[in-house]
Parts: structure tokens; sequence; C-alpha cells
């Protein structure tokens, strides 16, 4: 069942290579064509954020394993964490940020190669780490001002955190961060060698592709929605249906529509309280990233707690 499961999300890493070179193609031709920050938000409502929409079923197999039989615990804990970032995000702009995007690499790196390592070493942890900093740092890259500008919006306005950023764009550490990168996703896809983990490097070219031709918000969206969700959804199929993955899917989809349902409400609220004092697209880029990091916290603190659970 593994086998097929790392032949889906290759055929999977495959098909979305395909499609972002063609859309990114006919995006660079038709450059006039732009596309919203409310598209990039609706896709990540509906795509991006169901992916972790399963969080209360896995929390209750934490809350079993202690013995503890109401779910409203788990709904206090999830939602006072979310809670928490928000709040540590208005008080603490860029360090709350500096970690989310810590926190974000390791997310990023470790969901969309784990499935293929069996060693569970520091090590690997390490490199998960290396190969997710790809999607922080390749926007930099590429569009440096215009992250920047997203990094100001997000109420980052301190001097020492924009005296790094210049330090980190004169001494080429963006360079050294994406070799970086580039080497551990060479380890990775060498170490315990078989032809399926050239996902690694479909992957890491669909990246550095997306934020060549793509705005940082749209080629984040793209990715997130597209590759790493699905990816994930496709983990959580299996684990509902371990023998259809149509049947699987079917599950999840049901499992995952209440809550993320929830979360769409919310966030137009957040939108519709936020457009009195911003721009919509000012109000939209904060709910997108503010939002996912006080969803990131919890999503893998619960996935660690699992992890441990299961050892």
């Amino acid at each position: 069942m593994s086998n097929n499961k790392k032949k889906i999300n290759f055929n999977h890493s495959f098909i979305f290579f395909f499609l972002i070179n063609i859309f990114c193609i006919l995006s660079f031709k038709f450059s006039n064509l732009k596309i919203s920050s409310i598209l990039c938000l609706l896709l990540i409502l509906i795509i991006g954020v169901s992916h972790g929409s399963l969080d209360h079923i896995k929390g209750k197999k934490i809350l079993d394993k202690l013995k503890i039989q109401s779910t409203y615990i788990f709904y206090i804990i999830y939602v006072l964490i979310s809670v928490m970032v928000i709040v540590t995000w208005m008080l603490l702009p860029s360090m709350t940020l500096i970690l989310f995007l810590i926190v974000a690499s390791y997310h990023f790196g470790k969901e969309d190669t784990d499935f293929l390592i069996n060693d569970k070493s520091y090590l690997n942890h390490l490199l998960y780490f290396f190969k997710g900093i790809l999607i922080i740092l390749a926007p930099l890259y590429f569009n440096f001002q215009e992250t920047i500008e997203i990094f100001k919006l997000l109420l980052i306005d301190n001097e020492v955190f924009y005296s790094s950023l210049s330090f980190i764009e004169t001494n080429r550490v963006i360079q050294i961060g994406i070799i970086c990168s580039t080497l551990s996703s060479i380890y990775l896809f060498l170490k315990n060698f078989e032809i399926k983990k050239f996902v690694i490097f479909l992957d890491y070219f669909s990246i550095l592709i997306l934020n060549y031709y793509l705005s940082p918000l749209l080629a984040f969206t793209v990715y997130f929605c597209f590759l790493h969700s699905i990816r994930h959804s496709i983990s959580l199929a299996f684990e509902l249906d371990t023998y259809s993955i149509t049947n699987g899917f079917k599950l999840f989809v049901k499992k995952a529509l209440p809550l993320t349902i929830l979360t769409a409400v919310l966030c137009f609220i957040a939108l519709y309280m936020l457009s009195n004092s911003y721009n919509l697209d000012s109000a939209i880029l904060k709910i997108i990233f503010i939002g996912l990091a006080s969803l990131t916290f919890p999503h893998i603190l619960l996935e660690y707690f699992l992890e441990k659970n299961e050892k």
C-alpha cells in the first residue's frame, strides 16, 4: 500500500510540474492578465485549509490515549493556541514572522518528503528544514522587493528587521540558503535510492518555476493548494480507506467540510472587519498569512504529539 501511495504522489508531482509549466508560460505570455488576491484567498480556504480539517479526528486519538472523554478540551486548546499566535503577532510581529517562517520551512519540507523516507533520524529532520526553506527563499530571490512589501503589510515595521534583510540581500544569504536546500534535496534523493524519489526534484523545480514567473502571493497559493495540500489530502484519504483512494477522498471531503466551512466563515468575518481599516488586498494578505500562521502552529503541534503517541 505504501508503494501505491508513492506512485500516486509521483504521478501527482509529475502532473503538477507539467501543468504549472503551461500555466506559467501562459501567464508570462499574457502578462496583462491579473489574478486577484480574492481568488488566492478562496483557493486557500477551499483547498489549502481543508487539508488540516481532520485535526479534530487526530486530536481525539490523543485524547483517547490520555483517557480524556470530552472532545471539547481539544477544541478549546486548539483555538487558544490559534488566538495566542494572532495576539503574539500583533504584539511582536517581527519575532512571530521569523518563527513562523522557520516552522513553516520544516513543515513544508517534512510533509512534502516524509512519505518517501523510512529513516526518522535527526539528520533527516534537519534536511527537511533546508529542503522546505526553498519555499521561503525563492520569492525573496526572484521578487525581493515585492516580498518585502508583503512583510510590511503584515505589520512588520522594525528597523532591526529591515537592516537584517539588507544584510541578507547584500551578503548572498539567500543564494547560500538555496544551495543548502539543493544539497539537502540531492542527499534525500540519493540516500536509499529509488526512482520514485525523483518526486523531490520535480517539486524543487516546480517551486523555482512558480516563483520565477509569478508574483509571491500567486506562487505560494499554487504551491500551497495544488502541491502541498493535495499531497497531504492524499495521505489522509489513504488513512480513511487503505483499499480505495477514491472512497478515501469521498470520506475525506465529507469529514473535512464542516471545519473548512467554519474557517471560511471566520475568515470572511475578519476580512470584513479589516476592510474598514485597510484596502482589500492588504486585508486579504493579513488574513492569508497571519491566519495560516494561527492554524499552522496548532496543526504542527498536533502532528508532533500524534507521532510521539504512535511511537
